[in-house]
């Protein structure tokens, strides 16, 4: 390692994206020498993610089985998982701390500087998905979360529309928008006419499967959906006219967006949607819900419908399955669109905030 080094202390959880997220971004940082702690948070990871995490050098990976702030029953368990994660900051001399759970920031005080990573939260979820006033289990994190982006040194999010409706929801400053990226996998496999994929965590109703369930029974072809259906808490997703093949490897997950000729997300709720840009660097034709994140990254290189017109996302995905030619330019423009959200770039730009913040003569020298 060389001499001035960053150090970088990082929370994750397996639970879905932010896991994606820390791996490709400690992977692409260790290329730069940054030696990166992740503190997990939530579930334990599975064979296959223990598997990417020991592919990076440097990496060490903690697993505090501590809850996550969604999965916390009260703010006492929160703040016993912030002191955790300080001292765990402290032992290893982080010269950052990147909390992709931000809230912890409302319970501790770090040595280091301290970004928040806006990913997702339970108040901007509410406004997408419910609407009206919090119920008492979210208002307290809500309030936790609100406390912690304002005790952070910076704040970024993936998405300029993400961006925008936290600064609204919790009356910060809106946060710096670094684009999400994923790391390109390429995957040989031949391209089938009729097949109809999504992904992601399918018991969330923030991502709206019921549309698409009730859309799948009006067409001619299966709808293949991957991914878990009961959340760490016991949400269970009622889906019946969808296949469903449960939560796959990453590897797995790559071949069905190599082999599919469309891929569809619904979602009402979506920071940014990291399955969506893996099916367009795969060159999967995109169906959308017309949603303000889909509309800022994609508008121009994918089909819209509105989230809940079931009859109208059946009709867009009829039609680029009877329009193979259609469905492949669709496909060309996404997978050129997909060329601007990079793990490089993503890398780049959290390093360079890192710096910033750290600003030791040490990390000076390193950067110069």
């Amino acid at each position: 390692m060389k001499r001035g080094a960053l150090r970088l202390l990082m929370t994750t959880d397996a639970v879905g994206g932010v896991w994606t997220y820390a791996i490709d971004l400690a992977s692409e940082l260790a290329k730069a020498g940054v030696r990166t702690t992740l503190a997990m948070m939530g579930p334990s990871p599975g064979p296959d993610q223990m598997r990417e995490a020991r592919g990076i050098p440097g990496l060490q990976l903690i697993d505090t089985v501590l809850p996550l702030d969604w999965t916390a029953r009260e703010p006492a368990e929160l703040e016993a998982a912030a002191r955790t994660v300080t001292d765990l900051a402290r032992r290893h001399r982080a010269d950052v701390v990147h909390l992709n759970s931000p809230a912890l920031a409302a319970y501790a005080r770090f040595e280091a500087p301290v970004i928040g990573a806006c990913h997702s939260c339970v108040g901007t979820w509410w406004d997408a998905v419910r609407g009206g006033d919090l119920p008492e289990d979210l208002a307290w994190r809500a309030e936790a979360l609100a406390k912690g982006y304002a005790a952070c040194d910076a704040l970024v999010a993936p998405s300029l529309a993400f961006a925008e409706a936290t600064a609204a929801r919790y009356g910060v400053a809106r946060p710096r928008v670094i684009h999400n990226g994923r790391r390109l996998s390429i995957d040989e496999q031949p391209r089938s006419d009729r097949v109809i994929f999504t992904s992601g965590r399918l018991w969330d109703a923030g991502k709206n499967l019921a549309a698409l369930d009730a859309a799948a029974a009006q067409l001619d072809v299966p709808v293949f959906a991957a991914g878990p259906l009961e959340s760490p808490v016991g949400e269970r997703a009622q889906l019946s006219h969808l296949h469903l093949l449960g939560r796959l490897p990453q590897a797995e997950v790559a071949c069905w967006t190599a082999h599919a000729q469309v891929f569809v997300s619904t979602a009402l709720y979506e920071p940014f949607g990291l399955s969506v840009l893996e099916a367009a660097q795969a060159r999967c034709a995109l169906v959308l819900s017309d949603i303000a994140t889909f509309r800022e990254l994609w508008d121009g290189a994918a089909v819209f419908v509105p989230a809940t017109d079931e009859d109208a996302l059946a009709r867009a995905l009829q039609s680029l399955l009877d329009d193979p030619a259609m469905a492949r330019r669709l496909g060309e423009a996404a997978q050129a669109r997909a060329g601007l959200y990079t793990v490089q770039s993503m890398a780049a730009g959290m390093l360079d905030l890192y710096r910033a913040l750290a600003r030791t003569p040490a990390l000076e020298e390193a950067a110069a």
